[in-house]
């Protein structure tokens, strides 16, 4: 409590409960040490500099591909290289890759898939690994990255035209209900990268044709173009199998979950599931196209704005600064006003609330305990204002150019139309005593303001895609027979959709389960899945170097992971939404039930800064840089001190993508709401405000404004800079009360009806649309003997050889009881 007693005694502040005095106290030598220290920190944290990060649907090509490989994989290049060259020599001699014409280089490829189809497993292996070398861009005989990426490209293409893929899909088939290397890896006490040696070569030369082909460039060729087309229709329809590619994926994540395939090589997976997921559904801009394409379709207006430009143009901005505030206060404290001294009171603490700038898990706790004490960013910018401004604004009022207002608001206000069924019933309770359900039409007998609200109101009035759907599915529950079948369009989404249908619960908690081991706060445990290993070399570290760049070789692996999961669950969050609001649905209410709320709190549980700035990378071992260029001898010192990247991408690009997950799952839904105020999310989110990036914020203000209403009066009245930001940064509701509690979604829910109701609805949709076999309750019966004794019946093949056996056993041996239809009449 000596700090607390230090930064009480600082200049301008006011220890509660003793009086002001009439000027500002000298602080005592210590004291004055103790403050300057402080605000030392405090502005170190202030000063973290905006984060020039676009974000979008992946990384640069470069950094994707570079991402594929650990660290630990970098001998098995020179290896796919020396297979290649073994077997082209032979064919080729004296001649290079990049010096055959496109003809010499398709004999080429075919001999090696014709090599494929082979019995032994080290040959097949061999030609496997001479296609992964192309693949990756014969680096061999490449002098620079622009290179190797170039034939990368070049190559995949070529790959994909001669039927690689699909030979590559067949072999990956073989190798999943491979039951000997399973069985193998079960027995194993530990399990090393020698486990998944042929996986993870076809998982690679997958995962590069996927990416290359998927990446479009301005000057790619139209056949490339054409193929583009091709492969993603390929990926998206079931062509040659039953089901699409992505559910493959989804299976070997469950069966690596559930114990029976400790081998598998999750990152690569993962990083696979996640490209194909983007390749075939869309990314963020298509997603947009294809929702303003939705809207025209089912006549609503236009969106008010492009949601991605517009998060685009928002700046970073910490709480604003209001000098001439600040300047009143202290002439107020100085003249002896007592009204200002709560808020006296809640600076002293944030004074001693900032020893520890970026607080770790620990911190957390008190912070939750002392809820109405506001130990955000707010303290900081306190610090530093009252540090620079007012020693150097004169005591006359400054001049009105120093404060800065917004010039507007980003974001158009949206009502919903139960808004102004709420407002409307609210007024007609209070001016004519009665109400008249959903009509928003009638307007007898209400003063003209009110008149003035509702035009207002139907001026801003937002009709989603969502609301259309859910009224078209209860127009189909109410008149099943009369509006018939109804058509639903054959898209890559729907399709996906079905195939996950019925094991979709067992996909999520896989999911989550590996996202729950990959996260940085958690804790080691026995009963834990093990997802290292596929980084993991069959020889530990001896020396101190190895150990360090296997650390951080772990450390990416998990990074590299948490990115994938975090993109793929969003994807499919946001495209399930818009083909059809309950298929969403269903894949939110499995997540809320695998607890993917208090999982994203407890990532975010931590020293979120020191994650989006973590340099768990060596550059100089990143593909394609290592294929060309002599490795420079590593040294400790090298590797601590890392890249020289403000952050890292694949972090914030985590962060933001588990930030929007969690917005879709609590939006609208009151009883997800109140878990993140039972869960004490709103210091955790708060910390998160630290890191200045504008798309970050925005998302982390939008999950404090939804439960605002529920912090009660005192953390609103502590916390007001981050309201100010919330007032700025997020779009408007204009009767929505979220500042002050007083709404009518603020009252007490049954929140386990809420959530069961919408069980009920999503079982209706789903049996609706995906159960049609078995629902024959409508079906016609034909009653005329002579047509159903006509009928045509499909029988097996063999059902000829066993006729007689079977007219024995199911008609002469079984007594007739004549009586039994009686009781029909």
């Amino acid at each position: 409590m000596e700090a607390a007693g230090g930064a009480a005694a600082a200049p301008g502040r006011a220890r509660p409960g003793q009086p002001q005095p009439q000027g500002p106290p000298q602080p005592q030598p210590k004291s004055r040490e103790l403050f300057r220290s402080q605000r030392k920190e405090s502005e170190g944290s202030v000063d973290c500099p905006n984060l020039e990060f676009e974000y979008g649907d992946a990384d640069g090509h470069g950094a994707e591909l570079a991402e594929l490989y650990s660290y630990t994989e970098e001998p098995e290049l020179t290896t796919n290289r020396r297979c290649f060259q073994e077997d082209f020599h032979a064919q080729a001699q004296g001649r290079r890759w990049l010096e055959l014409d496109g003809a010499q280089q398709k004999a080429y490829v075919m001999h090696l898939l014709d090599a494929l189809e082979v019995v032994n497993r080290d040959k097949r292996l061999k030609v496997a690994r001479a296609i992964l070398y192309l693949a990756q861009g014969v680096f061999g005989d490449c002098d620079n990255d622009g290179d190797v990426l170039h034939w990368s490209r070049h190559n995949s293409f070529l790959l994909y035209r001669l039927g690689t893929f699909t030979a590559f899909l067949e072999l990956l088939n073989m190798e999943i209900d491979n039951s000997q290397a399973c069985s193998s890896a079960l027995r194993k006490p530990a399990i090393s990268l020698a486990d998944s040696t042929e996986l993870r070569v076809l998982l690679s030369v997958m995962y590069l044709m996927v990416e290359n082909i998927r990446v479009e460039q301005e000057e790619d060729p139209p056949e490339w173009r054409t193929c583009r087309e091709t492969f993603r229709m390929e990926l998206s329809f079931p062509v040659h199998t039953d089901e699409p590619f992505a559910l493959l994926l989804f299976t070997m994540v469950t069966k690596f979950c559930s114990g029976h395939a400790p081998h598998f090589p999750m990152k690569k997976v993962l990083l696979l599931l996640w490209k194909v997921l983007l390749f075939t559904l869309g990314g963020f801009e298509a997603l947009q196209a294809m929702k303003v394409r939705r809207r025209e379709e089912l006549g609503l207006p236009p969106l008010p704005e492009d949601s991605i430009q517009v998060m685009r143009s928002m700046r970073a901005a910490s709480p604003p600064t209001y000098s001439v505030e600040l300047v009143e206060q202290q002439q107020q404290q100085k003249r002896g006003h007592r009204s200002r001294r709560p808020l006296v009171k809640q600076d002293s603490l944030d004074i001693y609330n900032e020893r520890d700038p970026f607080k770790n898990d620990e911190a957390g706790v008190d912070e939750e305990e002392n809820d109405d004490v506001d130990s955000g960013i707010e303290g900081e910018l306190d610090l530093v204002e009252r540090d620079t401004i007012i020693p150097t604004v004169p005591a006359q009022r400054p001049p009105i150019e120093r404060v800065s207002f917004p010039k507007g608001l980003p974001w158009a206000p949206k009502v919903r139309q139960k808004d102004i069924e709420h407002f409307l019933e609210a007024s007609r309770n209070k001016f004519i005593g009665f109400t008249l359900g959903q009509d928003t039409e009638t307007l007898i007998g209400l003063p003209r303001p009110i008149h003035e609200s509702v035009k207002t109101l139907k001026q801003h009035k937002y009709v989603s895609i969502s609301d259309v759907q859910i009224k078209n599915e209860e127009e189909l529950e109410k008149c099943p027979m009369s509006l018939g079948e109804e058509e639903v369009q054959e898209t890559p989404c729907e399709i996906l959709y079905r195939a996950m249908l019925y094991n979709l619960p067992q996909y999520m908690i896989a999911l989550l389960k590996i996202l729950l081991a990959a996260a940085p706060t958690s804790k080691a445990k026995t009963d834990s899945i093990n997802i290292l290993a596929d980084v993991l070399p069959e020889e530990m570290p001896v020396t101190v170097l190895q150990s360090m760049k296997l650390g951080i070789d772990v450390n990416r692996h998990k990074e590299i992971i948490v990115k994938s999961i975090s993109a793929s669950l969003l994807l499919l969050l946001k495209h399930f939404k818009l083909n059809h609001i309950y298929q969403f649905e269903y894949v939110s209410q499995h997540l809320v039930f695998a607890n993917c709320i208090p999982l994203i709190l407890k990532f975010f549980n931590q020293n979120i800064m020191s994650y989006i700035t973590a340099k768990n990378s060596i550059s100089v071992l990143d593909y394609p840089h290592c294929t060309v260029y002599d490795l420079p001898e590593l040294t400790a010192e090298s590797l601590e001190a890392g890249d020289n990247n403000q952050f890292c991408w694949r972090n914030l690009f985590s962060c933001i993508n588990l930030l929007r997950i969690l917005n879709k799952l609590t939006k609208w839904k009151h009883s997800r709401t109140m878990m993140l105020v039972v869960f004490k999310s709103a210091p955790i989110l708060k910390r998160a405000l630290k890191v200045k990036q504008a798309m970050m914020q925005l998302y982390v203000l939008k999950l404090l404004k939804i439960q605002t209403k529920y912090l009660g009066r005192q953390w609103r009245k502590s916390n007001m800079k981050t309201m100010s930001a919330i007032y700025q940064k997020v779009r408007h509701r204009m009767n929505d009360d979220w500042a002050y509690g007083n709404d009518i979604d603020a009252r007490p829910w049954d929140f386990q009806a809420e959530e069961c109701t919408l069980r009920a609805n999503i079982e209706a949709f789903n049996s609706r649309r995906y159960d049609k076999p078995q629902d024959s309750e409508f079906a016609p019966v034909d009653n005329c003997l002579q047509s159903v004794l006509g009928q045509r019946l499909e029988l097996p093949e063999d059902f000829h050889y066993s006729y007689e056996l079977w007219l024995e056993r199911e008609v002469f041996s079984q007594p007739i009881r004549w009586e039994e239809l009686l009781h029909y009449q």
